[in-house]
């Protein structure tokens, strides 16, 4: 069954024949599509401060999509395209060719709603995207409607809520 999905990502590292954060991320696009994501929409790229610990900036942008793939069978996917772009895995918070998170997988959360909070691993939608303004911005571009399926909170307010806890 088709669902409309919603990735976020990341790089601050180029690699071999993608010079700089921004073309491995107009690439990543790419790739996605030849991955099998129908109705594909890139954000515009936006430039951001690290969090943790101290390194290069970061490109990032927000894809949404469909696909007929479950949020394990997703997860699987985007690792490989990771891959495919030189990501070592192992390292935390560390510099990286390419970073793509899962945010969002139809209209209901993964696992479930009631063990969505505790749930080790895959947690769909991701548990920290509402704090994060660096997705939020992009995600207003591509889904500015889309609902979080737990704070049943549309993406601009989301990102009203942060600009008011941090303002």
């Amino acid at each position: 069954m088709d669902s409309f999905v919603i990735l976020a990502l990341g790089s601050n590292k180029g690699t071999t024949g993608l010079r700089t954060p921004r073309h491995v991320l107009r690439a990543a696009c790419r790739a996605l599509e030849l991955a099998g994501f129908r109705d594909l929409r890139c954000s515009a790229i936006h430039e951001t401060a690290p969090l943790l610990p101290p390194q290069r900036g970061f490109a990032n942008a927000v894809v949404s999509g469909v696909t007929d793939l479950d949020p394990p069978s997703l997860l699987r996917q985007v690792k490989a395209i990771e891959q495919q772009f030189g990501r070592r895995t192992g390292r935390v918070w560390g510099p990286r060719v390419l970073d793509i998170d899962l945010l969002s997988h139809g209209t209901t959360p993964w696992p479930s709603r009631l063990r969505w909070r505790q749930a080790r691993g895959l947690a769909v939608p991701h548990r920290a995207m509402h704090l994060r303004a660096f997705v939020l911005d992009p995600l207003i571009e591509v889904a500015p409607r889309w609902c979080h399926p737990v704070l049943c909170l549309t993406a601009r307010q989301l990102r009203a809520r942060l600009a008011l806890t941090r303002g």
